[in-house]
């Protein structure tokens, strides 16, 4: 049972733009801002029986018995890194009310005082084989349409760059750098700049693309209609998804995700023997501790260890 020592009818605050839970929000990335807020919106709901969302909530009127309760909750049903992640965001919403005067410092201290979760699961996702990834290219190729070779060139920019799907989106033709095989990555997670690099394979499939989107400024990656004809104007990333779920089902492979491509091209770093400190700017985390989750090479270390072992039968 979700405590109940809140407000049956917390007043909106006014105005809507002071409201802690966008303060909190307009510090992040466009990605990052939609994750939370449903973070948010599940925490709330269970904290207030289901009454009231994110923006409803009086977050200000949290107290460390509220906070405990809601670990303990969390616990029970989410993975320790999708529990830190909630946490955070709860954190970072109380740390904005005592900004803006709505919460005592005394207060907002005891109540953010709840330990992360430790421990570890394996990650979830898999990574795509070099023959899954020859069969989309090719599928999209044969296709011979200026959707097809957009499609090729997303793929090719997820899985031979490693972007996130809402950076891939949120490219401009003026972040590629032909000249140098790069491009400028504005705003990522954590709202970071980077540089990352194109595979050579995957810079063939973008240039095939630039080929029929043309040089109009805008951004990299268009949207195109039933007719054939590339719109200039930015693409969801929730139609990232479509696509490649479109195309894992049209080439008869097991679906995957965005971030399993992200995954592909992390893994395949690591087993080519570059230095993790490499992989962890290429790839833009925050601590070298995530990208070493990637790792498959102890994995394969364990495999052949036991592989030595002989057991009579």
């Amino acid at each position: 049972m979700s405590p109940t020592l809140l407000p049956a009818h917390p007043e909106p605050l006014t105005p809507a733009t002071a409201h802690p839970v966008w303060v909190y929000l307009s510090r992040l990335s466009p990605g990052s801002r939609r994750t939370l807020l449903e973070a948010l919106e599940l925490m709330a709901r269970w904290m207030s029986q289901s009454q009231w969302g994110a923006l409803e909530f009086p977050w200000w009127q949290l107290r460390y018995p509220h906070t405990t309760a809601l670990r303990a909750w969390l616990v029970e049903r989410y993975a320790p890194a999708t529990v830190n992640k909630q946490l955070a965001a709860l954190r970072g919403v109380l740390r904005e009310c005592w900004r803006l005067g709505l919460l005592s410092a005394e207060d907002y201290h005891r109540t953010v005082d709840v330990p992360t979760v430790r421990g570890q699961r394996l990650l979830r996702g898999r990574v795509v084989s070099d023959a899954e990834i020859n069969a989309i290219l090719t599928l999209c190729q044969q296709e011979n349409s200026p959707a097809g070779y957009r499609d090729a060139a997303l793929f090719a920019l997820l899985v031979g760059s490693g972007v996130r799907r809402a950076e891939v989106v949120a490219l401009e033709l003026s972040d590629y750098e032909p000249a140098t095989h790069r491009l400028h990555v504005r705003a990522g997670k954590g709202n970071k700049d980077r540089w990352v690099y194109l595979a050579p394979g995957a810079e063939v499939w973008l240039q095939r693309w630039l080929a029929v989107r043309g040089r109009e400024a805008g951004p990299l990656l268009c949207p195109v209609n039933r007719w054939g004809q590339v719109i200039v104007r930015r693409m969801t990333d929730q139609a990232v998804l479509h696509i490649l779920s479109k195309r894992a089902h049209q080439a008869g492979l097991a679906a995957f995700s965005p971030h399993d491509l992200r995954r592909t091209f992390i893994s395949n770093l690591l087993d080519a023997g570059v230095d993790v400190a490499t992989v962890q700017k290429l790839a833009g985390h925050a601590q070298v501790q995530t990208t070493i989750r990637y790792d498959r090479r102890e994995e394969q270390t364990k495999q052949l260890a036991v592989a030595r072992l002989r057991i009579h039968h």
